[in-house]
Order: C-alpha cells, then structure tokens, then sequence
C-alpha cells in the first residue's frame, strides 16, 4: 500500500464524520497536488449524482460521472478524475478529483482511497444526517423515510452471487419493500409488497421485517421465519391489516433455492436469454389469518441464472389512458438485461416504467434482480 493511501486511510479514522471528504482533500492536496476535491451521491431515483458541497446536479447519462458510476472504473477527462465511491458492491456515488495526472499509479492509489472512502461513509452514516440530507434531489415523505432506512442497502456483490433492489416512487413509496443477508453460505432475501397508505403502509411493513429478522437471526427455518411474521401481524391487526411477501433463501454452495410464497409479488427467472416464471404455491399473505401453516418449496438454480422479484405496481403501472405495462411487456424489457450488473438492470427496469407512464409512478413498485454466479472453490 503506498503511503498516500495509508495517509488517507488514517485520516478517514480520525477526521469527524461530517467532515470526511475534507480529510481525503488534505491528504491529496500534499500527496498529489489535488485542490479539488467533492463526492458526488446518488440520488434516491438512481437519476442524478448530487454534491455534497457546492455544483450542481449531473443528470445527463454521457457525462463522465455517470461513465465512472455505470462501469464502475475510473474515468480522466481534461485533468479532471472520476471514480466509483464503492463497497461491497454497494454505489454511494463518485468521488470527483483535479487536476488529476494521467499516471497508472497514481490512478491506482486514489482509486483505492475511494473505496476507503466508500466504507467509512458506510461506518458514520448512521451517526450523522449530513451524507443522507445530501443525496436526496426533494424531500422524502416521512413514510419513504422510514422505508428507506429500513433497508439493508440497494446492491451487493459477493464471489458467489450479485444483488440489487430499488424502491418507487422513491421519495414516497409507502410500504413496499425488500431485505437480505448473507452469511457465506446461505442468502436470504424477502421482498414485500406493501398495501395501505402513508405511515400506516410503513408501519405494516416495518413491523413484518423486523419480525422476519428476528426469526431469521434466531436460527428459524423459512416457513417458521413466515408463520412468525404472520403471527406478529395477525396479533396487532387481527387480520384487518395484511400483506404480500416472497421469502427466498438460496445455498450458496449448491444453488438449491428454498421459497416460501406468501402472495407474493411475480418471480422469474431469466436463463440463458430465455424468461421463464416459475410455479410458486400461493399461500396466505402474511397477517391475514391466525397461526397459518406456511409450507417451502425447493428448486435448483444454473450457474448464470437471473431472478427478477418484481411488485404489482410494476405490472400494474398504467399511462394517463389506462394502459397497463403487463407482464409481455417486462418480460420483453428483462431479456434485453442479460448483459447487465443487478443494479444496473434494475435501474433500467424502473427508468423504462417511468418512461411509460411519463413521470413518476403512483403505487409502490419494488424490484429487486439477483444473479447466482455458481459456487465458489
């Protein structure tokens, strides 16, 4: 590790939270003579990279942010340096630096500083309101708060697999939502397609997450993880309040797939460029009925193979004439997302619906895109 990037590193330790892309900026201007320095955030909508400091927004898809943000690799244009604020798979944004030299080395290192960048943001981010304030282009309302906080993060990359999930309308959806973890060996992924307005959305999905971690972190299989949540719900509402959920949980060594569909939002699956839906055994939303007896399912996954969990508010999303995306149309646009990274296929899925109805969409629309990569040695 060059001494710049250890210099670096020990600033992001001991600068204050709020103040960590001026510690980076010390280090640079010493090391390499950089005066300017500003990290760039995606937005909510995955649309616009937002300043943290001072500039303005940068929307337009050929700007070499973007480039630096959708290829994930350092991009030098006229002096001036673009490069991915990354972790774990998980974009935050761009860190933008000048004069920047053309030297491999020195690319290399502030590439690396970047990434270090990408982790303490993610360290001091729940201490400190300054880098979330920062990333969002409008106010939230006070349930897209709740939801989005509520998340374990949008994308995630491991050896063995790759994931991503977006949120819409992103600065007020309700109670939509998705959760994952992994351990190494088993990843567990549920998305909810949340019903009611407001808060109240939010509430319900809140309570059925944390009740599906609680389960999740107690050693519970799938189905228990399930009835648990269900039960959780049905005590508090007594079934006036329900809702829809697909819990998934994929081995990691042998990519059996173990699912419990609890009316879920659609699934499908996408192989070698062909789409295919699998069949689900339609069980009881969760909260609807007392102590319900939840059942999994089992199937293999290929090496290669995508899976889209995708809402009604996708299907559902309709033009100022009534017309309905549907399913011909999703399943037309995810074949065109083979060649894509997760959070990049998702994001060009949203962006086509928003492109359909012309504007934002009305109801909550949760898409979430998992790719198994096969088993590592």
């Amino acid at each position: 590790m060059s001494e710049p990037v250890s210099q670096a590193r020990r600033a992001l330790n001991e600068t204050p939270a709020d103040r960590l892309v001026g510690g980076v900026g010390d280090v640079l201007v010493r090391s390499y003579g950089i005066t300017d320095v500003e990290l760039y955030q995606v937005d909510y909508r995955l649309s616009e990279l937002l300043p943290l400091t001072e500039g303005d927004p940068i929307t337009g898809p050929g700007h070499p942010a973007w480039r630096a943000f959708d290829h994930q690799s350092p991009t030098l244009a006229d002096g001036t340096a673009w490069f991915p604020v990354t972790m774990r798979g998980e974009r935050r944004g761009v860190l933008c630096l000048s004069p920047v030299p053309d030297d491999p080395e020195i690319i290399a290192a502030l590439a690396d500083i970047s990434t270090a960048l990408a982790h303490e943001l993610a360290a001091v981010s729940a201490g400190t309101d300054v880098y979330r304030a920062a990333r969002r282009s409008q106010r939230l309302t006070l349930a897209a708060e709740m939801q989005w906080d509520l998340l374990p993060g949008r994308s995630r990359i491991r050896p063995s697999f790759s994931l991503a999930g977006q949120l819409e309308p992103a600065y007020a959806v309700r109670g939509g939502s998705f959760d994952w973890s992994d351990d190494g060996q088993r990843l567990w992924l549920s998305t909810i397609n949340g019903t009611g307005e407001g808060v109240a959305a939010s509430l319900l999905t809140s309570l059925a997450t944390h009740a599906l971690r609680n389960a999740r972190r107690a050693g519970l299989g799938l189905a228990d993880q399930t009835a648990l949540a269900d039960q959780a719900l049905y005590d508090l509402y007594r079934g006036e309040q329900h809702l829809s959920a697909l819990l998934m949980e994929l081995d990691l060594r042998t990519g059996m797939m173990t699912v419990v569909d609890a009316g879920s939002p659609r699934m499908v699956l996408l192989r070698d460029g062909e789409i295919t839906e699998q069949p689900l055994e339609a069980q009881f939303p969760l909260g609807m009925f007392e102590a319900t007896d939840y059942h999994e399912q089992k199937f293999p996954l290929e090496r290669g193979d995508r899976i889209f969990v995708v809402s009604d508010g996708v299907l559902e999303a309709a033009t100022g004439q009534h017309v309905r995306y549907g399913e011909t149309a999703l399943d037309r646009f995810l074949r065109r997302t083979g060649p894509m990274a997760p959070l990049d296929a998702v994001r060009s899925l949203i962006g086509d619906l928003r492109a359909f109805v012309a504007g934002d969409l009305v109801n909550d629309a949760v898409v979430v895109c998992l790719d198994w990569t096969g088993p590592q040695p």
